[in-house]
């Protein structure tokens, strides 16, 4: 049991790094926002069930698989997709760049997709978990792509 909590929390955790880069968290409040946009406690929420989500799924290959059995595909897809998701803070906050915002949203929507078909590929039941991923991410592209249009 503390092995699938060790694993749970060493795939949890780092969703949550680039959350801890000093960013202007404001910026959101400060641009024009589409009429469809929410509150930024919606984002805090919605991401950590999230991230909770992909953890579990990504922990329970993990936990029926040796690493070492797990598919190169399927590593370097968590990776990619890891990135772009990671890369959205710093680009958007940080940057403050909409036009590259809305394209890493895409990226982290197309890799997110590529997440699913790998983790059906070893474990069909954990694919399921990253359904709120794929609806998330997919609206974040929504999002992005209307902040990016209103702002320029």
């Amino acid at each position: 049991m503390l092995k699938k909590v060790s694993v749970f929390i060493g795939f949890f955790l780092p969703w949550f790094l680039a959350s801890a880069v000093p960013v202007d968290y404001n910026y959101y409040s400060s641009i024009n926002l589409p009429s469809f946009a929410p509150p930024k406690l919606f984002f805090i929420i919605a991401w950590a069930i999230v991230y909770t989500f992909i953890a579990l799924s990504s922990s329970s290959i993990l936990n029926n698989y040796k690493w070492n059995e797990v598919t190169k595909s399927y590593k370097v897809t968590l990776l990619i997709n890891y990135l772009f998701n990671q890369a959205y803070t710093l680009i958007f906050f940080g940057l403050k760049n909409n036009f590259l915002a809305f394209v890493d949203t895409v990226g982290t929507f197309i890799s997110c997709l590529f997440l699913c078909l790998e983790t059906s590929n070893l474990k069909e039941k954990s694919t399921r978990l990253l359904i709120p991923y794929v609806l998330l991410s997919f609206f974040a592209v929504i999002l992005a792509f209307s902040i990016f249009i209103l702002n320029n």
